[in-house]
């Protein structure tokens, strides 16, 4: 089994945004700014002399300044601090956080950390706070007006993190970067968006991303203006432009839409789609033999949403969307069902990643016995698919 490819943590989807469905679930203050402004997609802006009812407008999360307890100590405690959680968009495994202060420089905190968990199904906010948490950058000292970037190496699946920070004060920004990880038993027997992230597609690689990232192309629901799709500078050559997806997991893919919204006068002339099936152990990125034709080099109209019907399916678990010459494409779908292999590989990816007390707890739901659950647990990494139960893959 080919393993996914992992570039820098920055280029991974980040699964604390509001496009994939991140919000956040609780936090003990915010008076000065809202903390729902951690998540905003746009970066942090700063208006000077800009004032409201409660002060200096700032476009973050802020939270009043701490006092202590009495006149005789005046200052908050060493352990006083402030918080926000947040609920992931989409549940998966985290390789990085970026706790951003933009614009914050004489109220920013002195401190911070962030925390995970994973609390299954939809948990009341109450739950959430009562849960068990783990240090993913255990507390460090912050900068004003600066984006921290904080590598993670925790392989274990989370679906929320928590923003702590000594004592108070604000931050603008976070990131929570990382890789969708969904349950296969709510895939099982649908036909789906095989490459949209909220299903753990990701954009591996592109020739070009001057003007937009390759992560808009199969970003959740449909672009609102350009620049939220995927465009490319202007070719001054005989070449074509690309982007490379890894797909939710091995599939069939049976219908392909090409979305030009928005692009008119920057619009490719063509697009094909090429697949490759790297569940025989092959390389998409070297591999040039293994590519094999999905839709063949189809004329596109600007600003147009075209939907095209295969008329065959053969599985692959990556493709590769090329455009003539270059120009732009706001989105990518492609419908499909994941295979047999596709989704044993899903499931085996999924049920490493859960903590333990969840992965004894699917077991248990498949069939096993609270003992067989344990041992199988404890056994992980689990290196083939087949040491599951047949009801998880």
């Amino acid at each position: 089994m080919t393993e996914r490819q992992t570039p820098t943590f920055t280029e991974l989807v980040n699964l604390a945004s509001r496009l994939l469905g991140a919000g956040v679930v609780a936090t003990n203050e915010d008076s000065f700014a809202d903390a729902e402004h951690l998540l905003l997609a746009e970066p942090a802006e700063f208006r000077p002399h800009t004032f409201g009812l409660k002060g200096q407008i700032m476009d973050g999360w802020e939270s009043r300044r701490r006092r202590g307890r009495s006149a005789e100590q005046p200052h908050p405690t060493d352990e006083d601090h402030d918080w926000a959680i947040v609920r992931l968009g989409a549940a998966g495994r985290i390789h990085g956080v970026i706790v951003d202060t933009a614009h914050f420089t004489g109220n920013y905190p002195e401190s911070g950390s962030v925390q995970a968990a994973s609390i299954p199904g939809h948990p009341s906010p109450e739950e959430v706070a009562a849960a068990t948490w783990t240090d993913l950058v255990p507390r460090t000292p912050l900068r004003g007006d600066t984006a921290h970037e904080f590598a993670v190496t925790d392989p274990t699946r989370y679906t929320h993190v928590r923003l702590n920070i000594w004592p108070d004060g604000g931050v603008a920004r976070l990131r929570v970067h990382g890789e969708v990880l969904p349950d296969p038993r709510d895939l099982a027997g649908l036909t789906f968006d095989l490459a949209a992230q909220e299903h753990g597609g990701v954009a591996e690689a592109a020739s070009d991303r001057y003007f937009s990232s390759p992560h808009n192309l199969n970003a959740p629901g449909r672009a609102t203006v350009m620049g939220e799709g995927w465009e490319t500078r202007r070719r001054r050559d005989k070449a074509n432009d690309w982007v490379r997806i890894a797909l939710a997991g091995g599939g069939e893919v049976l219908a392909v839409e090409v979305d030009t919204s928005h692009f008119v006068a920057n619009a490719p002339g063509w697009a094909d789609l090429l697949g490759y099936d790297a569940t025989g152990g092959g390389d998409p990125a070297t591999d040039a033999e293994g590519w094999f034709e999905i839709l063949p080099r189809t004329r596109l109209q600007p600003d147009t949403r075209h939907r095209l019907r295969l008329s065959g399916a053969r599985a692959a678990t990556h493709v590769r969307l090329g455009v003539y010459p270059d120009g732009g494409v706001a989105r990518l779908r492609l419908t499909g069902r994941l295979t047999e292999a596709g989704r044993a590989s899903l499931a085996l990816r999924w049920f490493n990643a859960l903590p333990a007390a969840e992965a004894t707890a699917a077991l248990v739901a498949a069939g096993l016995t609270g003992t067989e659950a344990a041992a199988l647990t404890a056994a992980r990494p689990l290196t083939g698919a087949a040491d599951l139960p047949a009801a998880l893959r």
